[in-house]
Formats: structure tokens, C-alpha cells, sequence
């Protein structure tokens, strides 16, 4: 099932899509409330309402390697970063490059986005906290990466978290295809399966420290083949069996 977030007349709202019509529901993954609207008809927000998004850095050894940062060996936990709320930005919509910033650069990611509250999940069951997967964009000023203490301004800038286009909540996640494309040329390829912690893993750890809310958005790294972008380029996250999420540098 395809669980949308739309912008209709003005307001916010959830819905389950279905051959080109939006079924609205009562709230984030809630029952149909009987009214729809064609998809064309309302505008695509990010499919999330988060608190914070939870990321995780360096859980692909290629990139790892190509960032040159394989000198102590694999990671032994998840390196786990934050965006803010501020970061979510709608698909299709236009990030405009920051002024502030030289080397501006993508990173195409699988992203979750939970369904239930979620405090010390256990391998078994940690799956079942996630209400659907998405496509995310994890914009990052990479010069700045280099200075900040946390990643502030590298990483959790507003819009620079471009998340969708939907939700897919019937979706495997150990083994997927996670693409990145700028104006139409392959930049990364990579699959699920080569993650050094996998979904379970990351949700595990996470919820070892951090209770994770409904709405909430964790970022599962990102494969080789990250790069800088230009303004005007066309960013597109390609995740098998989610769909593919459209980002214009203004």
C-alpha cells in the first residue's frame, strides 16, 4: 500500500493511493474516511511528520572508501546523526543551493518512517515498528562537514532533506536497489544488502538510546558515487520498490 501526504485546499493530509486517486484516512496510516480527490488534483508534501530525523553515516564500505575515511576498519555501532524537521522538503519541489557553501553535495538514501512509538526494540519485532519506506535525499555542505562540530549547518540546514514520494508499506528491506541520477546520468547504485548495519540493526541501536515517535525518520546511508551538484541540476532518488523522488537545484 502507498500512503500519501498531500497538501489539499490548504491543508495537510493523509491518504492511501490507489489508481491515480487519493483516499484520505484519519491521520498518519489511519482507516479511509470516505472522501477522496484525484492524485493530480493536490500537491505532495514530504510523507513524514517528524520530530527528528535519525540518520546513520558511513554504512556503506564503497563509500566509506571513497570519502577516505577506511583507515581503522569497518564501524563497530552506526554512526547516528540528526537533521531537524526543518530539513523535510517535499517531492518534486526546488532546494535552492546555498550561498554559503562551495561544494554542495547528494546522497541518496533508503528512509523510514515509523509507525509506532518505539523505546528498546528487539531484532525480532523491530520491522514492525515501521509504518512504510521512502526514497531521501540527504543534502549535505560538504566544506562545512569538514568544520562543524556536529554537522549543524552541513547537514541539517532547512530543505535539506528532500523525502518521498510516498510511503510503501509492503516492502522487504534487506535487498533493494538505491539509485541516484543528476540530469538523467547514474551517479550511485548500490543495493540494501551491502549495508554494514542493516534496517534491524539500525533500528535496534537507535531505540537503545532514543525512543523513536510516530512520524519519525531514520536514514540508512548512503552508497558510493556522492558528488557535488550545480544549480539547475535535476536530482532523482530512485529506491526499488518505492518509486523515484524529483529534486530541482534552484
Amino acid at each position: 500500500m502507498q500512503l500519501v501526504r498531500v497538501l489539499d485546499q490548504e491543508s495537510a493530509r493523509w491518504g492511501q493511493l490507489e489508481g491515480g486517486t487519493v483516499h484520505f484516512t484519519q491521520g498518519m496510516g489511519g482507516a479511509r474516511d470516505g472522501t477522496s480527490a484525484p492524485l493530480g488534483s493536490v500537491t505532495l508534501l514530504a510523507p513524514a511528520e517528524a520530530g527528528k530525523v535519525v540518520c546513520v553515516g558511513r554504512n556503506y564500505l564503497d563509500h566509506i572508501r571513497e570519502l577516505g575515511n577506511d583507515t581503522g576498519g569497518l564501524p563497530k555501532e552506526p554512526g547516528i546523526f540528526l537533521k531537524g524537521a526543518n530539513t523535510l522538503a517535499e517531492p518534486g519541489g526546488v532546494v535552492e543551493y546555498p550561498a554559503w557553501t562551495e561544494n554542495f553535495h547528494f546522497e541518496g538514501e533508503l528512509a523510514l518512517v515509523i509507525g509506532q512509538r518505539a523505546r528498546d526494540l528487539k531484532p525480532d519485532t523491530a520491522l514492525a515498528a515501521v509504518l512504510g519506506y521512502t526514497c531521501a535525499l540527504d543534502l549535505t555542505a560538504r566544506d562545512l562537514q569538514k568544520t562543524d562540530l556536529q554537522w549543524f549547518r552541513a547537514k541539517a540546514a532547512d530543505r535539506f532533506c528532500p523525502l518521498g514520494p510516498w510511503l510503501e508499506t509492503d516492502l522487504n528491506p534487506t535487498d533493494l536497489r538505491v539509485q541516484t541520477r543528476i540530469n538523467g546520468e547514474t551517479r550511485q547504485d548500490g543495493r540494501t544488502s551491502h549495508m554494514i548495519f542493516d534496517v534491524v540493526q539500525i533500528l535496534v541501536y537507535i531505540t537503545r538510546y532514543v525512543t523513536l515517535e510516530p512520524g519519525d525518520v531514520v536514514l540508512t546511508g548512503t552508497p558510493e558515487g556522492v558528488g557535488p551538484l550545480s544549480r539547475g541540476d535535476t536530482v532523482e532518488v530512485e529506491v526499488e520498490g518505492v518509486g523515484v523522488l524529483r529534486t530541482v537545484i534552484g
